[in-house]
Protein backbone atom coordinates (compact mmCIF):
# COMPACT_ATOMS: atom_id res chain seq x y z
CA UNK A 1 0.00 0.00 0.00
CA UNK A 2 1.40 3.39 -1.00
CA UNK A 3 1.96 5.70 1.92
CA UNK A 4 0.22 9.07 1.62
CA UNK A 5 2.62 11.97 1.67
CA UNK A 6 1.77 15.23 3.33
CA UNK A 7 1.34 18.07 0.79
CA UNK A 8 4.53 20.10 0.52
CA UNK A 9 2.74 23.44 0.59
CA UNK A 10 1.24 23.03 4.08
CA UNK A 11 3.09 23.71 7.26
CA UNK A 12 2.40 21.74 10.40
CA UNK A 13 1.18 24.03 13.22
CA UNK A 14 3.22 21.86 15.58
CA UNK A 15 6.38 22.53 13.58
CA UNK A 16 5.72 26.27 13.45
CA UNK A 17 5.00 26.33 17.16
CA UNK A 18 8.19 24.46 17.85
CA UNK A 19 10.19 26.90 15.74
CA UNK A 20 8.70 29.88 17.60
CA UNK A 21 9.36 28.19 20.92
CA UNK A 22 12.99 27.72 19.98
CA UNK A 23 13.30 31.42 19.12
CA UNK A 24 11.65 32.53 22.34
CA UNK A 25 13.80 30.20 24.40
CA UNK A 26 16.95 31.80 23.04
CA UNK A 27 16.38 35.26 24.48
CA UNK A 28 19.98 35.62 25.62
CA UNK A 29 21.18 34.59 22.19
CA UNK A 30 19.01 37.24 20.50
CA UNK A 31 20.28 39.92 22.88
CA UNK A 32 23.82 38.85 22.04
CA UNK A 33 23.08 39.15 18.33
CA UNK A 34 21.82 42.70 18.84
CA UNK A 35 25.19 43.58 20.34
CA UNK A 36 26.89 42.45 17.13
CA UNK A 37 25.61 45.57 15.38
CA UNK A 38 25.01 45.26 11.63
CA UNK A 39 25.61 41.49 11.50
CA UNK A 40 23.30 40.95 14.46
CA UNK A 41 20.49 42.89 12.78
CA UNK A 42 20.92 40.87 9.59
CA UNK A 43 20.76 37.57 11.48
CA UNK A 44 17.68 38.61 13.45
CA UNK A 45 15.89 39.73 10.28
CA UNK A 46 16.79 36.35 8.73
CA UNK A 47 15.14 34.50 11.64
CA UNK A 48 12.04 36.67 11.41
CA UNK A 49 11.78 36.08 7.66
CA UNK A 50 12.21 32.31 8.07
CA UNK A 51 9.48 32.35 10.70
CA UNK A 52 7.16 34.28 8.34
CA UNK A 53 7.80 31.93 5.39
CA UNK A 54 7.25 28.93 7.68
CA UNK A 55 3.56 29.83 7.80
CA UNK A 56 3.22 29.12 4.08
CA UNK A 57 5.79 26.42 3.40
CA UNK A 58 7.73 23.64 5.17
CA UNK A 59 10.44 24.91 7.50
CA UNK A 60 13.32 23.38 5.45
CA UNK A 61 12.04 25.23 2.36
CA UNK A 62 11.73 28.48 4.32
CA UNK A 63 15.31 28.16 5.53
CA UNK A 64 16.52 27.29 2.04
CA UNK A 65 14.84 30.22 0.31
CA UNK A 66 16.20 32.69 2.87
CA UNK A 67 19.68 31.27 2.29
CA UNK A 68 19.21 31.76 -1.46
CA UNK A 69 18.18 35.38 -0.86
CA UNK A 70 21.23 35.85 1.36
CA UNK A 71 23.53 34.50 -1.36
CA UNK A 72 21.93 36.88 -3.86
CA UNK A 73 22.45 39.89 -1.60
CA UNK A 74 26.03 38.88 -0.86
CA UNK A 75 26.62 39.07 -4.60
CA UNK A 76 25.75 42.77 -4.42
CA UNK A 77 27.93 43.22 -1.34
CA UNK A 78 30.98 41.57 -2.94
CA UNK A 79 30.51 43.58 -6.16
CA UNK A 80 30.27 46.84 -4.20
CA UNK A 81 33.39 45.96 -2.19
CA UNK A 82 35.26 45.28 -5.44
CA UNK A 83 34.39 48.82 -6.53
CA UNK A 84 35.45 50.25 -3.17
CA UNK A 85 31.93 51.27 -2.12
CA UNK A 86 30.88 50.68 1.50
CA UNK A 87 27.54 48.92 2.00
CA UNK A 88 25.40 47.78 4.92
CA UNK A 89 24.73 44.18 5.90
CA UNK A 90 21.64 42.67 4.20
CA UNK A 91 18.31 43.32 5.92
CA UNK A 92 15.57 40.77 5.24
CA UNK A 93 11.95 41.80 4.72
CA UNK A 94 9.39 38.97 4.81
CA UNK A 95 7.74 38.30 1.42
CA UNK A 96 9.72 41.13 -0.21
CA UNK A 97 13.24 39.69 -0.12
CA UNK A 98 16.17 41.64 1.28
CA UNK A 99 18.07 44.85 0.67
CA UNK A 100 21.40 46.49 1.32
CA UNK A 101 21.99 50.21 1.64
CA UNK A 102 24.95 51.98 0.10
CA UNK A 103 26.80 54.59 2.15
CA UNK A 104 28.26 56.02 -1.06
CA UNK A 105 26.41 55.94 -4.37
CA UNK A 106 28.02 54.82 -7.65
CA UNK A 107 29.42 57.68 -9.70
CA UNK A 108 28.61 56.16 -13.10
CA UNK A 109 26.20 53.73 -14.74
CA UNK A 110 28.85 51.07 -15.34
CA UNK A 111 29.54 50.81 -11.59
CA UNK A 112 25.82 50.68 -10.81
CA UNK A 113 25.35 47.88 -13.36
CA UNK A 114 28.35 45.95 -12.00
CA UNK A 115 26.87 46.02 -8.49
CA UNK A 116 23.41 45.23 -9.86
CA UNK A 117 24.46 42.14 -11.80
CA UNK A 118 26.54 40.79 -8.92
CA UNK A 119 23.40 39.67 -7.06
CA UNK A 120 21.79 37.60 -9.86
CA UNK A 121 25.13 36.02 -10.81
CA UNK A 122 25.94 34.77 -7.30
CA UNK A 123 22.26 34.00 -6.71
CA UNK A 124 22.20 31.84 -9.85
CA UNK A 125 25.36 30.03 -8.74
CA UNK A 126 23.67 29.33 -5.40
CA UNK A 127 20.60 28.01 -7.20
CA UNK A 128 22.70 25.69 -9.39
CA UNK A 129 24.46 24.35 -6.28
CA UNK A 130 21.11 23.72 -4.58
CA UNK A 131 19.76 22.04 -7.73
CA UNK A 132 22.77 19.73 -7.94
CA UNK A 133 22.45 18.83 -4.26
CA UNK A 134 18.72 18.25 -4.61
CA UNK A 135 19.13 15.94 -7.61
CA UNK A 136 21.99 14.05 -5.92
CA UNK A 137 19.99 13.50 -2.72
CA UNK A 138 16.67 13.09 -4.57
CA UNK A 139 15.20 15.82 -2.35
CA UNK A 140 12.07 17.57 -3.65
CA UNK A 141 12.47 20.32 -1.03
CA UNK A 142 16.01 21.26 -2.07
CA UNK A 143 15.08 21.15 -5.77
CA UNK A 144 12.10 23.39 -4.96
CA UNK A 145 14.46 25.84 -3.26
CA UNK A 146 16.64 25.85 -6.38
CA UNK A 147 13.60 26.41 -8.58
CA UNK A 148 12.49 29.35 -6.44
CA UNK A 149 16.03 30.78 -6.59
CA UNK A 150 16.06 30.62 -10.40
CA UNK A 151 12.62 32.19 -10.57
CA UNK A 152 13.42 35.02 -8.14
CA UNK A 153 16.72 35.85 -9.86
CA UNK A 154 14.92 35.91 -13.22
CA UNK A 155 12.28 38.30 -11.86
CA UNK A 156 15.07 40.54 -10.58
CA UNK A 157 16.37 40.84 -14.15
CA UNK A 158 13.25 42.71 -15.26
CA UNK A 159 14.51 46.10 -16.54
CA UNK A 160 12.63 48.06 -13.88
CA UNK A 161 14.14 50.20 -11.13
CA UNK A 162 14.85 49.36 -8.35
CA UNK A 163 15.14 45.72 -9.51
CA UNK A 164 18.59 44.55 -10.58
CA UNK A 165 17.61 44.49 -14.24
CA UNK A 166 16.77 48.19 -14.08
CA UNK A 167 20.25 48.92 -12.72
CA UNK A 168 21.98 46.74 -15.30
CA UNK A 169 20.04 48.50 -18.06
CA UNK A 170 21.73 51.78 -17.14
CA UNK A 171 24.98 50.48 -18.65
CA UNK A 172 23.37 48.70 -21.63
CA UNK A 173 20.68 51.03 -22.95
CA UNK A 174 17.93 52.95 -21.21
CA UNK A 175 15.56 51.88 -23.97
CA UNK A 176 15.29 48.61 -22.03
CA UNK A 177 13.25 50.57 -19.49
CA UNK A 178 10.47 50.84 -22.09
CA UNK A 179 10.56 47.04 -22.38
CA UNK A 180 10.38 46.92 -18.59
CA UNK A 181 7.25 49.09 -18.55
CA UNK A 182 5.47 46.76 -20.96
CA UNK A 183 6.88 43.51 -19.63
CA UNK A 184 6.21 44.58 -16.07
CA UNK A 185 2.49 44.94 -16.73
CA UNK A 186 2.37 41.53 -18.43
CA UNK A 187 4.21 39.98 -15.50
CA UNK A 188 1.84 41.59 -12.96
CA UNK A 189 -1.18 40.30 -14.91
CA UNK A 190 0.01 36.69 -14.72
CA UNK A 191 0.99 36.69 -11.01
CA UNK A 192 -1.32 34.40 -9.07
CA UNK A 193 -0.93 36.04 -5.66
CA UNK A 194 -2.99 39.20 -5.07
CA UNK A 195 -0.46 40.43 -2.52
CA UNK A 196 2.44 39.95 -4.96
CA UNK A 197 0.42 41.68 -7.67
CA UNK A 198 -0.09 44.70 -5.43
CA UNK A 199 3.60 44.85 -4.40
CA UNK A 200 4.87 44.64 -7.97
CA UNK A 201 2.28 47.11 -9.21
CA UNK A 202 3.48 49.65 -6.64
CA UNK A 203 7.08 49.08 -7.80
CA UNK A 204 6.04 49.39 -11.45
CA UNK A 205 3.98 52.55 -10.79
CA UNK A 206 6.85 54.27 -8.96
CA UNK A 207 9.19 53.37 -11.81
CA UNK A 208 6.75 54.68 -14.43
CA UNK A 209 6.26 57.95 -12.52
CA UNK A 210 10.01 58.45 -12.18
CA UNK A 211 10.49 57.98 -15.94
CA UNK A 212 7.67 60.41 -16.65
CA UNK A 213 9.24 63.10 -14.46
CA UNK A 214 12.72 62.64 -15.94
CA UNK A 215 11.92 62.33 -19.61
CA UNK A 216 8.54 64.02 -20.11
CA UNK A 217 7.55 66.51 -17.42
CA UNK A 218 10.96 68.00 -16.61
CA UNK A 219 12.86 67.02 -19.73
CA UNK A 220 13.65 70.55 -20.91
CA UNK A 221 13.77 72.24 -17.52
CA UNK A 222 17.16 73.55 -16.48
CA UNK A 223 17.66 73.40 -12.73
CA UNK A 224 19.17 76.62 -11.39
CA UNK A 225 20.60 76.57 -7.87
CA UNK A 226 22.47 79.05 -5.72
CA UNK A 227 25.03 78.79 -2.95
CA UNK A 228 26.44 81.57 -0.80
CA UNK A 229 29.82 81.85 0.84
CA UNK A 230 31.61 84.49 2.90
CA UNK A 231 35.22 85.67 3.04
CA UNK A 232 37.06 87.87 5.54
CA UNK A 233 39.44 89.91 3.40
CA UNK A 234 42.28 91.89 4.99
CA UNK A 235 41.93 95.46 3.69
CA UNK A 236 44.55 97.57 5.53
CA UNK A 237 46.29 98.17 2.21
CA UNK A 238 43.12 99.75 0.81
CA UNK A 239 43.04 102.32 3.63
CA UNK A 240 46.73 103.08 3.14
CA UNK A 241 46.14 103.66 -0.58
CA UNK A 242 43.15 105.91 0.05
CA UNK A 243 40.80 103.48 -1.66
CA UNK A 244 37.13 104.37 -1.32
CA UNK A 245 35.64 101.47 0.66
CA UNK A 246 32.38 100.23 -0.89
CA UNK A 247 29.16 100.46 1.11
CA UNK A 248 27.34 97.53 2.63
CA UNK A 249 24.88 97.22 -0.25
CA UNK A 250 27.55 97.28 -2.92
CA UNK A 251 27.05 94.52 -5.52
CA UNK A 252 29.03 93.48 -8.56
CA UNK A 253 29.71 90.49 -10.77
CA UNK A 254 33.05 88.81 -10.08
CA UNK A 255 35.37 87.17 -12.53
CA UNK A 256 35.98 83.47 -11.89
CA UNK A 257 37.67 80.29 -13.06
CA UNK A 258 36.73 76.71 -12.17
CA UNK A 259 38.41 73.31 -12.11
CA UNK A 260 38.04 69.82 -10.61
CA UNK A 261 40.72 67.94 -8.67
CA UNK A 262 41.53 64.41 -9.82
CA UNK A 263 43.04 63.40 -6.50
CA UNK A 264 43.55 64.66 -2.96
CA UNK A 265 41.04 65.77 -0.29
CA UNK A 266 38.79 67.47 -2.84
CA UNK A 267 38.87 64.57 -5.32
CA UNK A 268 36.04 64.80 -7.88
CA UNK A 269 34.87 68.08 -6.32
CA UNK A 270 34.53 71.21 -8.42
CA UNK A 271 36.40 74.30 -7.18
CA UNK A 272 35.54 77.84 -8.17
CA UNK A 273 38.11 80.64 -7.87
CA UNK A 274 36.62 84.16 -7.82
CA UNK A 275 38.42 87.47 -8.28
CA UNK A 276 37.88 91.17 -7.52
CA UNK A 277 40.84 92.58 -9.34
CA UNK A 278 40.38 96.16 -8.10
CA UNK A 279 41.15 95.29 -4.48
CA UNK A 280 43.32 92.22 -5.05
CA UNK A 281 40.76 89.72 -3.72
CA UNK A 282 40.91 86.03 -4.62
CA UNK A 283 38.57 83.49 -3.00
CA UNK A 284 38.22 79.71 -3.34
CA UNK A 285 35.08 77.66 -2.74
CA UNK A 286 33.89 74.07 -3.39
CA UNK A 287 30.64 73.45 -5.23
CA UNK A 288 28.27 70.73 -3.96
CA UNK A 289 28.36 68.92 -7.32
CA UNK A 290 29.69 69.15 -10.85
CA UNK A 291 27.94 72.14 -12.42
CA UNK A 292 27.87 74.83 -15.07
CA UNK A 293 28.54 78.22 -13.45
CA UNK A 294 25.98 80.83 -14.43
CA UNK A 295 26.99 83.85 -12.34
CA UNK A 296 29.29 84.82 -9.46
CA UNK A 297 28.03 87.93 -7.68
CA UNK A 298 29.19 89.97 -4.69
CA UNK A 299 25.97 90.71 -2.77
CA UNK A 300 27.13 92.31 0.50
CA UNK A 301 30.18 94.07 1.96
CA UNK A 302 30.76 94.40 5.72
CA UNK A 303 33.39 96.65 7.32
CA UNK A 304 35.09 95.06 10.32
CA UNK A 305 37.83 96.35 12.61
CA UNK A 306 39.67 93.47 14.25
CA UNK A 307 42.62 93.42 16.64
CA UNK A 308 45.00 92.64 13.79
CA UNK A 309 43.62 95.16 11.31
CA UNK A 310 40.81 96.27 9.06
CA UNK A 311 38.78 93.64 7.18
CA UNK A 312 36.01 93.48 4.64
CA UNK A 313 33.42 90.74 5.00
CA UNK A 314 32.58 89.76 1.44
CA UNK A 315 29.44 87.70 0.88
CA UNK A 316 29.35 86.05 -2.54
CA UNK A 317 26.52 84.18 -4.25
CA UNK A 318 27.21 81.58 -6.95
CA UNK A 319 24.41 80.63 -9.36
CA UNK A 320 24.95 77.28 -11.02
CA UNK A 321 23.16 74.57 -12.96
CA UNK A 322 24.05 70.96 -12.06
CA UNK A 323 25.31 68.92 -14.96
CA UNK A 324 22.52 66.60 -16.14
CA UNK A 325 22.72 62.93 -15.27
CA UNK A 326 22.49 62.06 -18.94
CA UNK A 327 25.63 64.08 -19.66
CA UNK A 328 27.89 62.28 -17.20
CA UNK A 329 26.35 59.35 -15.38
CA UNK A 330 25.22 57.35 -18.42
CA UNK A 331 28.35 58.01 -20.46
CA UNK A 332 29.44 54.36 -20.83
CA UNK A 333 31.96 53.17 -23.49
CA UNK A 334 30.44 51.03 -26.25
CA UNK A 335 32.66 48.07 -25.36
CA UNK A 336 31.41 48.13 -21.78
CA UNK A 337 27.79 48.35 -22.96
CA UNK A 338 28.27 45.24 -25.09
CA UNK A 339 29.85 43.32 -22.21
CA UNK A 340 26.98 44.07 -19.86
CA UNK A 341 24.41 43.42 -22.59
CA UNK A 342 25.82 39.99 -23.42
CA UNK A 343 26.15 39.06 -19.73
CA UNK A 344 22.59 40.27 -19.05
CA UNK A 345 21.07 38.26 -21.93
CA UNK A 346 23.16 35.16 -21.21
CA UNK A 347 22.15 35.18 -17.55
CA UNK A 348 18.44 35.52 -18.38
CA UNK A 349 18.59 32.69 -20.94
CA UNK A 350 20.49 30.45 -18.53
CA UNK A 351 17.89 31.01 -15.81
CA UNK A 352 15.10 30.16 -18.25
CA UNK A 353 16.99 26.97 -19.19
CA UNK A 354 17.44 25.99 -15.54
CA UNK A 355 13.73 26.54 -14.81
CA UNK A 356 12.89 24.25 -17.73
CA UNK A 357 15.47 21.69 -16.60
CA UNK A 358 13.91 21.53 -13.13
CA UNK A 359 10.58 20.57 -14.73
CA UNK A 360 12.29 17.95 -16.92
CA UNK A 361 13.96 16.33 -13.92
CA UNK A 362 10.52 15.79 -12.44
CA UNK A 363 11.54 15.63 -8.78
CA UNK A 364 9.00 18.31 -7.91
CA UNK A 365 5.44 18.66 -9.17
Amino acid sequence: MEEKKKPAGKKSPLAIGGFIAVLLSQGKLLLGLLKLGKAGGAIISMFITIWAYAYLAPLPFAIGIVLMILIHELGHVFAAKMKGLPVSAPVFIPFLGALITMKKNPTDAATEAFIGIGGPILGTIGGVAAFGLGVYTDSPVIVSVAYAAFYLNLINLLPIHPLDGGRISTAVTRWLWILGLIGGLVFIYYINSRVSQLVFFVIWAMFAWDLYKKYVKYRNREELLSVSTRFDFGADHLLQQGYIIPGENHTRDLEYTTYSDLQGPAESRQTIVMYWQGIGFEGHALLPQQSIIKRVQLIKVERMQKENGFYLGLQVKVDYSPLGIQELYYDVPAKTRWKFGIAYLALALFLLYMIRLVHQVGIID
